[in-house]
């Protein structure tokens, strides 16, 4: 995610760090590199003048220059104005009305509005709502047809438009049967086009006058940089938007669309999508987020996605054993587990902070298909030759790397890794400061 972006600051970051006093030339310098990443990200142009500015102004007051750690000093301020221009405080969706709460969702064609419908009325449901789903693209191809996919696989209604009708129409018999059932959340995904055009913005404009929404997203792709903004200005002038939601954060997203649109509408960012699955759907916050940029890492965020992945008592035994010096290959398997469930590794390792200098030197992917061959080879042994390895003679091996199909030497070497990595854990299980961390992690985590 933002990787272009994250990898511009940490060179600029990097070059200033081994100084020991910054000079404001120093400072002038940074802040041009960082104006030229900015803009190489597309980020409206003033945005990123007001931000360099106030940077630059920010950096050379004698309280950064004289202090006894300017460069910290100097990122501190950085990530202050990240999160500024972000939004500042972050801003949750508010669900305060008399029900049905009428959620209506407008954007371009291809932004992901569709699976964000489905997205956001998962949340819904879970947060302990009852939501109903209005497909009203009736123009693309299979919109229909997708949403009510999604919708199945989000355990939610959906109201069965059919080949033909009309959008508005839809949505008055979908909002007529939803308030008999009595839903408390209507979500409607309306139709797109490749660029604004009239004829859309008159569609959008009879839904909103029929459904009388009072809440309007605008669904912007992460990737489109100013293009996203422009959209939005263009349909907040047709519609009163009351919030954004940015898709595709994970993929090769450039940062434009995400660092100039709340700045330039005003409209306060409330959900991000940054993943493949229907509950990669996020609340957005800007501090975080700026977290992420500069390659900080969003320790809370992994907390919150291990939380609502992995089972306390799951976790809370595998802490036990590590503490207790029996790390077995049995555990092994259960750490793997854990992860298949918190998402894709690059994702997580976004999370975490100093590993996104790594991820440029680790191809994800790669390191996926390695964890599946030795999730292969251990599920390949007994319970006996996993829980006491040291029996794994010659045609032990030969039968693993067989069952597994791998070759005797991977075998090997994953026993060679397995060794060491048993040996940390020992290690790390002998100091105090392992109960202490893992107790915190718990405790947070499972609260």
């Amino acid at each position: 995610m933002l990787q272009n972006l994250r990898e511009a600051f940490e060179k600029t970051f990097d070059r200033i760090s081994g100084r020991g006093k910054l000079r404001e030339a120093d400072v002038q310098e940074a802040a041009r590199e960082i104006k030229l990443a900015l803009l190489g990200a597309d980020v409206h142009f003033g945005v990123v003048k007001d931000f360099v500015d106030r940077v630059a102004a920010e950096a050379v007051g004698q309280h950064v220059l004289d202090s006894i750690t300017p460069v910290q000093q100097f990122i501190k301020i950085v990530h202050d104005e990240l999160v500024r221009v972000l939004g500042g405080e972050p801003v949750a969706f508010d669900f305060a009305c008399a029900p049905p709460l009428v959620c209506m969702l407008v954007g371009l064609q291809g932004s992901g509005k569709t699976t964000t419908a489905a997205r956001f009325a998962l949340r819904c449901k879970r947060d302990g709502r009852r939501p109903y789903l209005v497909p009203a693209d009736v123009h693309r191809p299979a919109a229909v047809d997708q949403l009510k996919a999604l919708a199945a696989q989000a355990g939610v209604d959906c109201w069965p438009t059919e080949a033909g009708d009309k959008a508005v129409k839809v949505v008055k018999a979908a909002m007529k049967h939803a308030e008999k059932i009595g839903y408390d959340t209507i979500i409607i995904d309306t139709a797109g086009r490749l660029h604004i055009d009239e004829a859309m913005m008159d569609e959008v404009r009879h839904i909103a006058k029929q459904a009388e929404p009072q809440r309007i997203l605008y669904v912007a792709d992460s990737m489109t940089g100013q293009d996203a903004v422009r959209s939005a200005k263009a349909f907040d002038e047709a519609l009163p938007i009351t919030g954004v939601v940015l898709t595709k954060l994970d993929g090769d997203a450039r940062g434009g669309a995400a660092l100039s649109i709340r700045a330039v509408t005003g409209k306060p960012i409330v959900f991000c999508g940054m993943g493949e699955r229907l509950d990669d759907l996020e609340p957005f916050f800007p501090d975080r987020m700026a977290g992420r940029i500069l390659g900080r890492g969003d320790v809370v965020s992994l907390v919150e996605q291990v939380a609502s992945n992995v089972e306390a008592d799951e976790a809370e035994e595998l802490g036990r054993r590590v503490l207790s010096s029996r790390f077995t290959m049995e555990d092994f398997l259960t750490q793997m587990k854990m992860l298949k469930k918190l998402g894709p590794l690059d994702k997580i390792m976004g999370l975490m902070p100093g590993m996104g200098k790594l991820t440029k030197d680790i191809d994800p992917a790669e390191m996926q298909k390695e964890m599946k061959r030795k999730e292969a080879i251990v599920l390949s042994m007994t319970r006996e030759e996993r829980v006491t390895p040291r029996i794994l003679n010659g045609s032990r091996r030969s039968r693993i790397a067989r069952g597994a199909g791998v070759s005797v030497s991977e075998i090997n070497r994953f026993m060679k890794e397995f060794s060491a990595m048993e040996q940390m854990m020992k290690r790390f299980a002998g100091g105090g400061f392992a109960k202490n961390l893992l107790k915190g992690l718990t405790s947070r985590a499972f609260s």
